[in-house]
Formats: structure tokens, C-alpha cells, sequence
């Protein structure tokens, strides 16, 4: 408020003052007045600049970058207009930026200057007409404009002082943004009782093996999809240094357990982080731009292509759509190629939090698998998870409205480690609770380690007519990415014999004792450790964006400018040879046999855009979970079977701010 109070009275000294401080001449230093002929013999000023004046504007310019109120690249656009626009632009750049109100404005803005007349017209005695430019409001769009890809991940870096600030808290741009969406859903067969699908993935208890007498339909109308956010933007001084930001967050956690809401906790689903993240970017050359970002972010594996669902809350996951968001160091570069197609290249690299899956959802052991496993068992293995990834980003097609394409190559490497300790197998007083050969030769305890891989490849070519985005996918142990059909890994016991475990680990809980982890005698006679090998998978989905509006020319400022229709299919499977393995014995994360073959998903989305802010959408969509062929474990409506599917409407408006 001093702030804002001193600038004010600051602005309007400038006002006052100058003006009589361009009148005053020194009686010593007055010139003889101009003759006739020599005003007219010397060309006229386009203006006349009044230097006090702008000596007092730049010296309040620098006092405002001291403060952080102007960025120093703003304040130098200022210093270097003309200078009968400078006093104009810094008023407009303070009120922009909220530290002048409309009465400040009123009160600051100076008498209007009067043009001055050329020599002609003064010799006329013609008078002056003042010509008001008319405000040009922008053109608007010419036409409609094609489906655009969702790119969580974007190429382009961002631009210094880019961020149209909604409101600053010191030195630091803010832009609110998110979107409230409500959406009425019908499944026709949902045991699970949740607002999401995934019909027969979880084992756990007989209860969701059987659909009883139906196929248990649900209806559920839900807002916890409703998310919220702020990007931000850090003035600095360096030329070359942009510092962004943002904290975004959804309604999408847990129920809370409180004696006030036991009874409504269904609506009281609780806030929870999605984004957190801090970027730096350093324009090295014109064509070169170096960042590193640090916080909670999409992975570099699998989010690089997402499909365009309603369905959120579940985006096509265990149905081949690969994706997460983790605490990781990014560190990448952006390198513009050029050519008449735009070409712009940019490898990343980044080390993410250790992670695998959680084990079973297995109710109150939920949260204790959790802590086991996801949270344990990566962070175990005393090493960083690796990701990378290198886009190659193009104008595919030239047409007006229509984004760039991408062709995208991700990967991802990383290990968990279950720990063992000898108490697990001998006793407190030193006794061998194993053959006494298996104590001798891990007297310490052991470890059980896998690795976590799996590559993508994926491609976004947004046209004029359509919008393409395909994505496929292989690898191991890609739970914790939501593929390989909740599957992690398995304990390999083919050629061993006299098997001991498996025993308790130091992953806490219940489900302490489900690592896996066991000892055995091979060939040679030798006492070793079972590997543990990555379960495999692979699987993808093509998503098609169709920009109905465009295609039928409809106006684009008018309320038919917004239909659009894609079409998806997903598919996430398993490897037969693993789910046939007779090596595999029972384990953390699947019943023996494996039994879950893949999950298929087919969609159609019809989004009817009101305006920028008002969208609703449809969604009619199947849901297909299939276990191994010849073992119909599931009871849909009375009758075996070995494919559980769910055909789901959705329907609900989003509105976006």
C-alpha cells in the first residue's frame, strides 16, 4: 500500500512539475526569438522533448526494478520509446501489473497535448484538429481451429516476461488457472463400487471374482475431478535467465476420516498435489535454450503421449495408455534446426524417484502395501530411477490453426531391492530356524533385486482434417506406469531345489513376508538367492481427433465453432511366455498361475465447446479386462467367463478458468 501510495504521488509530481519546468527559461541563457524566414527555413520537430521530464521517468525507473516491480527488459522498452510515449507506457505497464487503480489513473493522467502546427498552417491561421486514433480490437480467428494434442511435456520454452500476470506477490508473476467438471457416469457392470474403471483387475477377495444374479450395474455422479492451479514467473535481471513455475493440485485423494464426515465422507474426497515444479531455462544463442527443472512433474517415459478422454479420473490406464507424475531432475535442451518446416529438436534427460508399484489393493494392507512396496522396495535398491526422452518437433501441415507435430522416443531403466534380515530365519539365541548350510551362507541376510525397463515410441501429427496420436509400448515391471496388467515382478524358481522362504522383509507391515523373496540349492549344490525378474508387457493406444466444426466451415467467433470427436482404442497386454512359466512361483503380485492376460479399452468422445470457458462432453466407452485362455475364473451375471467387461457412459460439463 506505501508502495502503491508513493508511486502515485511520484507519477503525479511528474505531471505537475515537468510541465512547468519546460516553460522556465534562464533570463541569461534566452535566446532571440526565431524570425520568419528562419522558422520557416528550419525543418520541423516531429516532438518536442522535454528532458527534465524524462530524467525524472528514468530515475523512477530504476527505483521500480530495485523494488521488483519492473523487470529490468520492461523497464529498458520504456526508457527507449519515444520519449513523448515513455511517461505512457510506464502508467500503463504500473496498472497492468495492479499498482495503480482506475482513480490513480484518473488522478496521474496529464492535460492532452495539443499537436503542433506546422508552419504553414500557422501562417493560414488555420486551426488545429485533433485526430483520436479508433481502438482496434484483434481480429480474431479466421478459422476454426485444428484438434490440438494434449502435450503435458511441451517442447517450446518458455518466453521471458511471457506470462500474462493475473495478480504479483513481490517479484513473482501469478496466473491462476483450472477447471470445475461434474460428470454423471452408468457402468453396467461394477462390483468394485468405484467411480473409475477397472472391471477385474484387482483379485484381492472373492467378493469382485462374482457379479452375483447381474452384471452390477453403478451409477455415480462425481466433482473430484475438479482441479486447480497457478503458473508462475520469477523476475530476474539476467537477459538470458527464465524462471517459471506451478503448483497444481486436484480433489482426487483419499476420503477423510474425521466423526463429522463418516457419515458424508463419499463427497469429502480430500486435496492432493499433481504438479510442483520449478524450471530454469538459459538462452544460450538464439537457436539454443538450456533448462533444468527440479520438483513433481509427468515422467519423461509414457506421458510424452496422452489420449484425449473424458474419463479422467482413469486415463485409459491398464488399457494402454502409459503415464505418472514423480519428484525428478530434469535436465534438458531445446535446439531450433530451422527450415521451411520448423524443425526443432530436444533430448531430456531426468532422474526420477525410485518407484514401483503398490502390491495389493487389499483394503486396510492398502496403505501398508504402499509403504511396502512403492515406497520401500525402489527406494532399496540405493540408486535414482533413469528417464529420457528426445522429440523431434515439425510443422506437419502449414495450414492457419494447426500445432506442430512430434515423433517421440522415451525410455526408462531403473531396480528395486527387497531386504532380508537374518532374523527372518535365525533365531535371537543364534539358532538356525533353515538347513543349517542356508544360514551358514547368508549369515547376514540377503537381498532380492529386479530391474524396471521399457521403452516408447510415439508419434502426435496434428492436420487441418484430423489429429493423429499413437503411442507403443514394451518393458518390465511397468506397474508403477500403469501397464503390465498390475503384474511387477515374479521369483524365478526353476532349477532349484529345498526351497526356504519366502521370508519376512524390511518393507514393514502385513504384507511384509509377500517380497518373494527365498532361498535355494541349484545344480552345483551351491546355496543362492531366486532371482526376481521384471514381468513383461507390451501394448499402446491410437487416439483420433476429428475437428467436425472445421470440417463443415462453420463460423469460428460463433457457438458452432466448437464440436470435435475422437476415437480411441487401447490395448495393455502380457507376455504369454510369463504368464506360462512354470518357474514362477506364487509372489507379491499376482495369484499362480498368472492369470491376467491384458485390458482392452475402445471410446468415443463428442466434446460441443460453448465458448472458451463452457464445454460438455459425452463419452461412450467398453472396458474389457481378460485373464490367460481356459481358466474362466470370473462369475459375470451367474455364468463363467474369462473376460469382464464394462460398457460406461459418461456425461458433464467442464468449466474452465
Amino acid at each position: 500500500m506505501k508502495l502503491k501510495l508513493w508511486l502515485s504521488c511520484s507519477l503525479l509530481m511528474i505531471v505537475s512539475v515537468a510541465p512547468v519546468l519546460a516553460g522556465t527559461e534562464d533570463a541569461a541563457d534566452a535566446k532571440p526569438a526565431e524570425t520568419t524566414a528562419e522558422a520557416a527555413a528550419r525543418p520541423p520537430a516531429a516532438a518536442v522533448v522535454n528532458p527534465t521530464a524524462n530524467a525524472n521517468v528514468t530515475a523512477l525507473l530504476g527505483v521500480l526494478v530495485m523494488k521488483g516491480v519492473l523487470a529490468p527488459n520492461e523497464a529498458n522498452e520504456i526508457r527507449n520509446a519515444a520519449p513523448e510515449v515513455e511517461f505512457q507506457l510506464l502508467v500503463n505497464a504500473l496498472a497492468r501489473k495492479g499498482v495503480l487503480s482506475a482513480g490513480d489513473l484518473s488522478a496521474a493522467a496529464p492535460a492532452p497535448a495539443q499537436p503542433a502546427l506546422t508552419v504553414a498552417a500557422a501562417n493560414s491561421g488555420a486551426a488545429a484538429q485533433v485526430v483520436v486514433p479508433k481502438e482496434t480490437k484483434p481480429a480474431g480467428p479466421t478459422v476454426v481451429p485444428a484438434v490440438v494434442p494434449l502435450r503435458v511435456l511441451p517442447v517450446d520454452p518458455p518466453v521471458k516476461d511471457g506470462l500474462k500476470a493475473a495478480f504479483m506477490v513481490g517479484p513473482v508473476k501469478m496466473t491462476p488457472y483450472g477447471f470445475i467438471k461434474a460428470s454423471a457416469v452408468y457402468d453396467d457392470s461394477n462390483p468394485n463400487g468405484d467411480d473409475m474403471p477397472f472391471p477385474g483387475l484387482f483379485l484381492a477377495t472373492p467378493s469382485v471374482f462374482s457379479t452375483g444374479s447381474t452384471k452390477d450395474p453403478n451409477f455415480h455422479l462425481k466433482a473430484r475431478q475438479a482441479r486447480i492451479g497457478s503458473n508462475f514467473e520469477f523476475l530476474d535481471i539476467a537477459p538470458k535467465l527464465t524462471i517459471t513455475g506451478r503448483l497444481e493440485g486436484d480433489f482426487e485423494g483419499n476420503f477423510t476420516e474425521a466423526d463429522n464426515r463418516d457419515v458424508s465422507s463419499i463427497r469429502s474426497s480430500q486435496f492432493s498435489i499433481r504438479q510442483a515444479w520449478v524450471r530454469m531455462d538459459y538462452a544460450a544463442s538464439e537457436k539454443t535454450d538450456i533448462y533444468f527443472e527440479g520438483g513433481q512433474d509427468w515422467t519423461l517415459f509414457g506421458s510424452s503421449a496422452l489420449p484425449n478422454l473424458l474419463e479422467t479420473t482413469a486415463l485409459g490406464y491398464w488399457y494402454g495408455d502409459i503415464y505418472e507424475r514423480s519428484p525428478q531432475f530434469q535436465f534438458g535442451l531445446v535446439q531450433k534446426l530451422g527450415g521451411d518446416r520448423n524443425f526443432k529438436l530436444a533430448p531430456t534427460f531426468g532422474i526420477m524417484m525410485p518407484s514401483t508399484g503398490q502390491i495389493l489393493k487389499l483394503g486396510a494392507n492398502g496403505i501398508a502395501g504402499q509403504l511396502a512396496q512403492a515406497e520401500r522396495q525402489g527406494a532399496d535398491s540405493g540408486r535414482p530411477e533413469l528417464e529420457g526422452r528426445v522429440v523431434l518437433q515439425f510443422q506437419a501441415d502449414k495450414a492457419p490453426g494447426v500445432a506442430p507435430a512430434q515423433l517421440i522416443f522415451s525410455g526408462v531403466e531403473g531396480r528395486r531391492t527387497s531386504v532380508v534380515p537374518n532374523s527372518s530365519y535365525i533365531a535371537s539365541d543364534g539358532t538356525c530356524l533353515i538347513p543349517s548350510n542356508y544360514c551358514a551362507a547368508f549369515p547376514n541376510g540377503f537381498n532380492s533385486s529386479s530391474n524396471i525397463y521399457g521403452l516408447q515410441s510415439a508419434i502426435q501429427i496434428p492436420t487441418r482434417w484430423f489429429t493423429l496420436v499413437a503411442s507403443a509400448y514394451r518393458g518390465g515391471d511397468l506397474r508403477f506406469f500403469f501397464g503390465g496388467q498390475v503384474n511387477t515382478y515374479a521369483t524365478d524358481t526353476s532349477g532349484l531345489t529345498n526351497i526356504q522362504g519366502p521370508f519376512t522383509t524390511l518393507d514393514g507391515g502385513p504384507l511384509a513376508a509377500a517380497g518373494g523373496a527365498v532361498l535355494g540349492t541349484n545344480s552345483s549344490g551351491q546355496v543362492v538367492v531366486a532371482p526376481q525378474r521384471a514381468l513383461r508387457a507390451f501394448g499402446g493406444f491410437v487416439n483420433l481427433g476429428l475437428p467436425l466444426s472445421r470440417w463443415f466451415k462453420a463460423d469460428p467467433k460463433g457457438h458452432n465453432a466448437g464440436w470435435q470427436l475422437y476415437l480411441h482404442a487401447g490395448k495393455d497386454q502380457m507376455y504369454h511366455h510369463d504368464l506360462d512359466y512354470a518357474g514362477y512361483t506364487g509372489n507379491a503380485n499376482s495369484l499362480s498361475p498368472l492369470p491376467l492376460l491384458m485390458g482392452k479399452l475402445t471410446a468415443a468422445t463428442l466434446y460441443y465447446k460453448v465458448n472458451p470457458y463452457i464445454t460438455f462432453g459425452f463419452e461412450q466407452s467398453l472396458y474389457a479386462t481378460r485373464m490367460k485362455d481356459g481358466l474362466p475364473l470370473y462369475v459375470i451375471g451367474g455364468k463363467p467367463s474369462n473376460e469382464w467387461q464394462d460398457h460406461r457412459t459418461e456425461f458433464g460439463p467442464i468449466f474452465t478458468f
